[in-house]
């Protein structure tokens, strides 16, 4: 259609051949792009003037919350180690249960394709769905609690590295695999042997860079009443304790800067 309306543009080369050299669709991206801009623009009723005369309101929160009230910190100790507890659970479950989601989705291990478009379908679901909203589901089924925001991280995890895990396994080389079941081994045995050891790298990576997002997602869970250090991020903005919100924010800072490293320098040792 592009072609048809711009007429690709006659060069004619040094021999005398004549070549037909196709315009370039950048122009049509760009006007698509700013069609799309102007569009949400109008919709979100976003103001430029807005953002600039209302940004010096973020620099006074930040204001009140420096310098951090310390003698606050001794309430910091539990709902921290909730949230730390729900992230390490959450995701080691998470990562356990991805691994037979993620062989269900594989289309070169399993035969069947009905069960590999359903395990795809269900991970593109869980995927889609907002953590924040699992937990919310998650806190009517479970009650309020950490026990909510565990599950929710379960979820999330499972519907993460299962996608980057099948991806891995569909990528991988399956002549071992192959020659295996010639031998009379199970799928199940050819699987172990021939693709695990090709994978358990990447996997234990993808599942230590989630365990380090889950951790900062579970800081907010509380703001729906799934447990942990939210719960007290909550109160103290419905106080409007600034300080002693500045205080939460300095420890949860320290706290996933520190698990960041430790998982940053187990990854490299992987790869």
């Amino acid at each position: 259609m592009y072609d048809k309306i711009f007429t690709p543009k006659a060069i004619t080369l040094p021999n005398g051949k004549v070549v037909l050299q196709k315009r370039s669709r950048m122009p049509l991206i760009i006007l698509v792009l700013a069609v799309c801009t102007a569009l949400s623009v109008r919709f979100t009723g976003f103001s430029f003037h807005t953002l600039v005369t209302r940004m010096d309101e973020f620099f006074t929160i930040i204001g009140q919350m420096i310098p951090p009230n310390w003698a606050y910190l001794p309430r910091i100790w539990g709902p921290l180690l909730d949230t730390i507890k729900m992230s390490l659970l959450g995701s080691m479950i998470g990562a356990l249960l991805a691994l037979p989601a993620a062989v269900a989705a594989s289309s070169n291990i399993i035969q069947s394709k009905l069960v590999v478009v359903v395990s795809k379908t269900l991970l593109s679901l869980l995927r889609t769905l907002p953590t924040l909203v699992t937990a919310l589901v998650a806190t009517y089924v479970f009650g309020l609690g950490p026990m909510a925001g565990t599950v929710a991280i379960m979820l999330f995890t499972i519907s993460y590295v299962g996608k980057l895990l099948y991806e891995q396994i569909e990528n991988v080389d399956i002549g071992a695999f192959e020659a295996m079941e010639s031998v009379g081994m199970t799928r199940i045995q050819a699987f172990r042997f021939a693709i695990f050891p090709q994978i358990l790298p990447g996997y234990i990576s993808t599942s230590l860079y989630c365990f380090e997002g889950n951790v900062r997602y579970a800081a907010i869970l509380g703001f729906v009443g799934a447990g942990g250090i939210g719960l007290v991020i909550n109160e103290g903005l419905g106080w409007r304790d600034y300080p002693a919100v500045g205080m939460i924010i300095l420890v949860l800072i320290v706290t996933v800067y520190l698990i960041e490293r430790v998982s940053e320098h187990f990854r490299k040792k992987l790869i």
